[in-house]
């Protein structure tokens, strides 16, 4: 399926095309093309960087190296984002994104619910270059992207109905194990914390309830074996009605909860 992808690209055609013109002959200039991007792949460039395009909860996105390949892992954790969302009063909500990434959760968020207002950081300018050129793919007025780091005091004087990230959850030592893919291509800081896979976790819950109005929801993708770990961890920053969603593989996923309505602080 790669290699025919691959040539797609080089012939501008589609998939299928392939298959009704099987028998064209390729010209020396496509032959080179072809070999260049196959070579790219032998040496375990994911074939999303190698076509500059993925696609996201069936909406297509343009990616490079710069960011990090959306995974279907992330698409649970926008739906859970939507199924909150439903619940919301007719007031549209505002939504913090940790972590913009290619833009895939901003501009899943800002298609699926249009009145929603969704700001998005990164600490990256190449990752919101990529992510700017997401939102304007898809015409969309509702995403504001900011250029912040989660550990300095962002956006002091904001606060939001949601905060939503995919954090980068993989420890160190773990990422050494990481096929080649991953390990040799994509950004290693949206996908290892450089320790133990719980810092920038920590840090949000650290300031998540800074962030969050009364009743809002914090949204967060975690790692394997990360859900005990992260759960004493919300719980002690004061959220309410915690739960852990597993993904379609049964790992503890996505962990939603809320921060408390009454008037009590839990800065």
């Amino acid at each position: 399926m790669h290699v025919e992808l691959m040539l797609a690209q080089v012939l501008g055609l589609k998939r299928l095309d392939l298959y009704l013109q099987f028998d064209r002959p390729l010209t020396a200039e496509e032959r080179g093309a072809f070999r260049a991007l196959f070579e790219r792949r032998l040496k375990h460039e994911p074939l999303q960087y190698i076509l500059g395009r993925t696609e996201f909860m069936g909406i297509p996105l343009a990616v490079d190296s710069s960011v990090l390949i959306p995974r279907p892992e992330t698409e649970l954790l926008v739906e859970c984002a939507l199924d909150v969302l439903k619940e919301q009063p007719s007031r549209p909500a505002e939504i913090l994104e940790i972590g913009a990434g290619s833009g895939n959760i901003a501009v899943a968020l800002a298609s699926f619910v249009p009145g929603a207002s969704i700001v998005s950081i990164d600490t990256s300018a190449n990752a919101l270059r990529v992510a700017a050129a997401n939102v304007a793919l898809h015409r969309l007025e509702n995403v504001t992207l900011v250029e912040a780091d989660v550990f300095a005091d962002f956006l002091p004087d904001r606060t939001f109905d949601m905060v939503i990230s995919n954090p980068p959850y993989v420890s160190r030592e773990e990422f050494e194990s990481l096929q080649p893919e991953i390990r040799e291509h994509e950004p290693v800081g949206a996908v290892t914390d450089g320790g133990n896979g719980l810092r920038v976790i920590s840090r949000i819950a650290e300031i998540a309830p800074r962030l969050l109005r009364p009743g809002g929801t914090l949204l967060i993708e975690i790692g394997f074996g990360q859900s005990a770990e992260v759960r004493v961890l919300f719980a002690a920053a004061g959220f309410e009605e915690i739960e852990i969603v597993p993904d379609f593989a049964r790992v503890p996923r996505v962990l939603r909860a809320r921060k408390p309505s009454h008037n009590a602080s839990i800065d």
